[in-house]
């Protein structure tokens, strides 16, 4: 759409309020309204003010005013306000000169779909993530100097068979039990399809939706694949759209990595696959029908995944979903239907046009934009320089014997080591300008002040249990 369609639109649809909203830098969507009589075809170059110094990771305060520029493409019509209103997402500027703001997520998804048309490799890069999530009844949680806790709830989990509700059906899902069973014991299908039909609504194309592995409502709604920046842009749409239709229920959805312990965590694999004039790249004679180009991109992932987890998974509790035992792909290897490797070639076609990897490693606690933006960037560092991925690995690795398995690297263990490593490997991020020595920096000093010196030293409840009376 053009400036004046977006206009046509909101008079079409007698649009009372424009919503501009943009992505912080920790990868929190953010906005504020004006009234429609403020948007004319000029805003869209001008932009609107406000505040950087007041958003987390930004500005200084002495240095604090830029602009947000809407983009008339992302124009849609948002399905919760009271009031017609119409959403346009913005990109950062700054208000001087004009440029991009280098930590701008959505800028850096943009130059990243600019490089990598820039490297003759391909023209677009598609991303399909399939995002989990948990949905709670109830959630408690409280940090305090002398206290700290969180109490979750759902009414299909395991622990509620023996609660004095009455009746009490017994209709519960064990633990790792949760891989689609139907109604009762599954409480959320309505629910579920409300948000795929909501985001349908939207023009945002959909493929399936149903209950996860763990119990306690953990659930997954996957997303048709589409290019790396309409991908950055859905993903903000879908986390939105599915905290305020639980909410319509009484209910709340986390995208925590592993709210739950003894249960299976949440995860965000992502399909990725480079085309170019209109023909996918993925497809040829080697292993599993892939390209030498779908190999090497492999090589780079595996190559700088330990950097790449800093953004992909980037909080701390992202790492207590990266460890053995709950179908989490820690270790470092490929595989075609093999879903303990970190990296899978799905078979459900011999098309070309569906050939593409699967990263099982991420998380949706990250920021889309930066998350598909730095593996994109990593496959195009392993295609650049033909990085060899080794052997496939086509075994349960956890069944593998002690001395083999230790030899397959690992994703790291903690937060603090991704960002350890992102300091010295992401060389291959900044090509192309795409992300800049100060997203980086900036990144890892603002993970490790805001988020693991904090949590590394505040006491566990866990360690009251182990050592109050040690």
């Amino acid at each position: 759409m053009t400036p004046k369609d977006v206009l046509a639109m909101a008079k079409e649809n007698d649009i009372k309020v424009v919503d501009i909203r943009y992505m912080d830098f920790i990868g929190t969507w953010q906005h504020f309204s004006v009234p429609v009589s403020e948007l004319t075809e000029a805003s869209f170059e001008d932009g609107f003010g406000f505040d950087g110094s007041s958003m987390r990771a930004w500005q200084n305060i002495d240095n604090s005013d830029m602009i947000v520029i809407p983009e008339a493409g992302t124009a849609k019509i948002d399905p919760f306000f009271k009031v017609p209103t119409m959403v346009v997402l913005g990109n950062i500027h700054d208000p001087i000169t004009s440029e991009g703001y280098s930590r701008d997520p959505r800028g850096i998804a943009k130059r990243t779909e600019a490089y990598i048309k820039s490297t003759g490799i391909g023209d677009t890069i598609f991303v399909g993530p399939e995002p989990e999530f948990f949905i709670f009844s109830n959630i408690r949680y409280a940090s305090d100097p002398h206290a700290s806790f969180f109490e979750i709830d759902s009414p299909e989990a395991h622990w509620n068979t023996g609660d004095g509700s009455e009746p009490n059906l017994g209709y519960k899902i064990k633990p790792k039990h949760g891989y689609f069973p139907l109604p009762p014991a599954d409480n959320y299908q309505d629910m579920r399809t409300e948000m795929m039909l909501t985001l349908q609504d939207l023009g945002i194309d959909m493929e399936c939706q149903h209950h996860e592995v763990a119990s306690a409502g953990q659930s997954e709604i996957d997303l048709r694949f589409d290019s790396l920046l309409n991908m950055g842009d859905k993903l903000a749409w879908f986390k939105y759209v599915l905290r305020n239709v639980a909410a319509k229920y009484g209910h709340c959805v986390t995208f925590m990595p592993k709210p739950l312990y003894g249960d299976n965590g949440t995860g965000m694999h992502t399909h990725m696959s480079f085309w170019k004039d209109g023909e996918p790249t993925f497809a040829g004679n080697k292993y599993a029908g892939m390209s030498d180009n779908a190999l090497w991109a492999i090589g780079g992932i595996m190559k700088h995944c330990k950097a790449l987890c800093a953004i992909t998974n980037p909080t701390t509790n992202s790492y207590k979903r990266l460890v053995p035992g709950f179908e989490a792909p820690i270790k470092l290897a490929y595989s075609s239907r093999n879903r303990s490797a970190a990296i899978r070639l799905p078979m459900y076609s011999g098309s070309p046009k569906a050939k593409r990897l699967e990263f099982r490693t991420p998380d949706p606690s990250a920021n889309g934009y930066m998350a598909f933006s730095a593996i994109a960037m990593a496959m195009l560092d392993g295609i650049q320089n033909k990085i060899d991925p080794g052997d496939p690995m086509d075994k349960n690795i956890y069944d593998l014997p002690v001395e083999e398995l230790a030899a397959i690297p690992s994703a790291p263990g903690c937060l603090e080591e991704a960002l350890d490593a992102l300091k010295t490997d992401h060389d291959f991020l900044l090509k192309g300008d795409v992300f800049t020595k100060d997203v980086i920096e900036h990144w890892i000093e603002y993970k490790m002040e805001n988020e693991v010196k904090p949590v590394i030293s505040r006491p566990h409840p866990h360690e009251f249990y182990l050592y109050f009376d040690i």
